[in-house]
């Protein structure tokens, strides 16, 4: 490792320093690990994971031996220490999430910093990733986009996390729980407006499935279960603009300019992209 002026460079490969190796698992379908994470897991000296259930099912199909060792957000502060006392007398470590790239919306940030600032390797070994997947099957744009995981699971911050990431023109990447995926959209329209988007779930899995639609459309599903991944448009100008206009205004407006009530409702709801009875409704609130 060389130091100039606080920059660090680090050539994981030509040192014989003790390595964190940050390993990716497979997010459904077992025969996604790699040859190179198999070898490592059967290398390391010790492994950590995040569910050591999950986990063990993993080394049983691939025959591997290595200890392992639990990791997760409620124990991380002892196990980071216990992490680093095994770098500190020469030995490999591996850490793996449950499911796909360690890291991603799952404990190890700490270690993997506490790591690279002791001095040690920290390499993370290319996967499986079920935000990136999702992203390419989605049919959107997948350059430039944002990943952000799991929005907060209170309705209130949530929105404020929205609020955040309402004007950003790429496409936006989520993680959700299926128990809040419902929510999750309904507080996402109102924030953002009634946009395209995607569920990809249980991706790469027996039942995987994409379903593509309005934010209103999926909000209407009531059998969205599984892995979920959640992807957005992203920001558009000339659509959102139309999607500040209050629905019930935006039907008098047009009735204002000669249009027939039941004309004005159809064209706002298919210049907004959804249902005619959404319309309905939401005119009919504003003139009770």
């Amino acid at each position: 490792m060389e130091r100039s002026d606080g920059m660090e460079r680090r050539q994981n490969y030509q040192n014989e320093k003790p390595t964190l190796y940050l390993i990716p698992t497979p997010i459904g379908n077992l025969k996604d690990m790699t040859f190179r994470a198999i070898e490592t897991m059967q290398s390391v000296d010790v492994l950590f994971a995040e569910d050591t259930r999950v986990t063990r099912k993993l080394l049983t199909h691939y025959e591997i031996k290595t200890d392992l060792k639990s990791y997760h957000e409620h124990n991380k502060a002892i196990k980071t220490e216990a992490i680093l006392d095994y770098l500190n007398t020469g030995k490999s470590v591996g850490l793996c999430s449950d499911a796909g790239m360690p890291l991603l919306s799952d404990p190890g940030f700490e270690v993997g910093q506490a790591a690279f600032q002791a001095g040690f390797n920290v390499v993370a070994l290319p996967g499986a990733s079920a935000g990136i997947t999702g992203l390419v099957m989605s049919g959107f744009r997948a350059h430039p986009h944002v990943f952000y995981g799991f929005l907060d699971a209170k309705s209130g911050k949530r929105k404020q996390e929205l609020k955040r990431l309402q004007m950003i023109p790429f496409t936006l990447v989520f993680y959700e729980a299926p128990h809040r995926i419902k929510d999750t959209i309904l507080d996402i329209m109102q924030v953002f407006g009634n946009r395209q988007a995607v569920v990809a779930r249980e991706i790469s899995k027996k039942f995987e499935e994409i379903i593509r639609g309005t934010l209103s459309e999926l909000a209407s599903l009531d059998d969205i279960q599984g892995e979920i991944v959640l992807i957005v448009d992203g920001y558009n100008s000339m659509i959102e603009i139309k999607d500040l206009v209050p629905i019930s205004k935006a039907v008098d407006d047009m009735i204002g300019q000669g249009m027939t009530k039941s004309e004005a409702m159809k064209k706002v709801a298919t210049d907004r992209a959804i249902a005619k009875s959404v319309v309905y409704r939401e005119y009919l609130k504003s003139h009770e």
